[in-house]
């Protein structure tokens, strides 16, 4: 598939009611005329997502959760709008051939099936889902280079990496460096981190506006893990070409390294809507409604090192990189529990990395999975992850 642009890029939009999904809802409908959404869809907020129908006027929208079909009320989707159910109707817009971008912005390991549906249908595909790369990299990529699929990263700092490296050659690259604002417990000592945490503290992110899942992910750096798992497999790179340093301000996204010196970096105010942007529009840049950095004020930019004994889930990440095939799908599903156990009360912040690490060390690891067996041992890690008991050490 082509990079270049068509005239109305026809857009799907996978978790429209999520925070990604709104913000790529507000860039679509500030370029009316040149994008379109063509297909929506949510999980169980039909109530939101027939708004958001209402006021976009989609071809499709899905509801993967079946059983909503019996609790919506009659005339509440436009008339040209067909309502899918089920997994399979994601499936069914993604691959469609009215679509011409997918945005996969399902939180977890169940955005899986609808990007790899983009990517077999050779979509260009704007990848906020980062747990696709996670779960299943080297067969994600391996797929879009045989259907041609555009993958295009929408994270923050995957886009910021995807931006720099237009100014250099891959062949030139020393290194990337991922940046991370530290969450709501920058600077906390691990003694801390075990008296301290409340799951109140750990939902108030100090930079940006984001899920109870993903805003827990960014408190414990588990976010920032699976962040470098998924550039390992986006940009080809092995481990030693990723590093990651705390900046505080979220003004540096990343920054990319080349083997002369020269470090490129994308600077800008923390907004979602620029990295969905420039997904949509790229290879082109397109004036949008996004605020500024102001040039006239003066400004501080502050970088450190992690501390990895306070995070331990960060070293996890980098584990996961280096080993590869079947962890990534372990770590992942593994993760996705236990972030819903602190949030239920059952499992302590500090419990989230070890309780993973014990998962991830008692699985059968595969170097070169199907994706069968990864769907599998998603399943698998789930099931221990509900049984894993505090008693238990890292």
């Amino acid at each position: 598939m082509s990079s270049e642009l068509p005239d109305l890029n026809r857009i799907a939009v996978l978790g429209a009611t999520g925070s990604i999904g709104t913000s790529c809802l507000d860039v679509i409908a500030a370029h009316r005329g040149r994008l379109q959404a063509t297909a929506l869809t949510a999980h169980r907020g039909w109530e939101r997502l027939a708004q958001q129908c209402q006021q976009h006027q989609p071809r499709f929208a899905v509801i993967s959760d079946s059983s909503m079909r019996d609790q919506m009320g009659g005339n509440v989707f436009p008339r040209g709008t067909e309502v899918l159910f089920g997994p399979e109707g994601i499936e069914q817009v993604s691959g469609h051939p009215e679509i011409d971008t997918v945005v996969c912005g399902i939180v977890g390991a169940a955005g899986l099936r609808g990007a790899w549906a983009a990517i077999e249908s050779g979509k260009r595909v704007g990848i906020a889902n980062k747990e696709t790369l996670v779960v299943a990299g080297p067969l994600v990529m391996e797929l879009a280079a045989k259907t041609g699929s555009v993958l295009i990263p929408v994270d923050s700092e995957h886009s910021a990496v995807f931006q720099a490296l237009q100014g250099g050659r891959r062949c030139d690259l020393k290194r990337i460096v991922l940046t991370a604002s530290g969450g709501p417990f920058r600077g906390w000592s691990k003694e801390r981190l075990e008296r301290e945490v409340t799951i109140e503290r750990a939902l108030a992110h100090p930079t940006w506006q984001m899920g109870p899942k993903i805003t827990v992910d960014s408190a414990s750096m588990m976010n920032k893990a699976l962040e470098v798992i998924e550039a390992r497999w986006l940009f080809n790179l092995v481990v030693d070409e990723i590093g990651v340093m705390i900046h505080p301000q979220s003004i540096v996204h990343s920054f990319v390294e080349f083997v002369d010196g020269s470090v490129l970096a994308q600077l800008s105010p923390p907004d979602m809507k620029l990295p969905i942007q420039y997904a949509l529009t790229y290879p082109e840049r397109w004036a949008g409604t996004i605020r500024r950095l102001d040039w006239s004020q003066s400004h501080q930019l502050d970088f450190f090192p992690p501390d990895l004994d306070a995070f331990p889930a960060l070293r996890l990440g980098f584990e996961v990189a280096k080993r590869g095939g079947t962890c990534g799908s372990v770590l992942n599903a593994a993760n996705e529990v236990a972030v819903e156990r602190f949030l239920d009360g059952s499992l302590k912040f500090t419990e989230i990395p070890q309780a993973c690490g014990d998962i991830l060390n008692g699985h059968n690891f595969d170097a070169q999975p199907t994706l069968a067996e990864l769907l599998r041992l998603d399943e698998w890690a789930r099931k221990e992850m509900q049984q894993w008991k505090s008693s238990q050490s890292i």
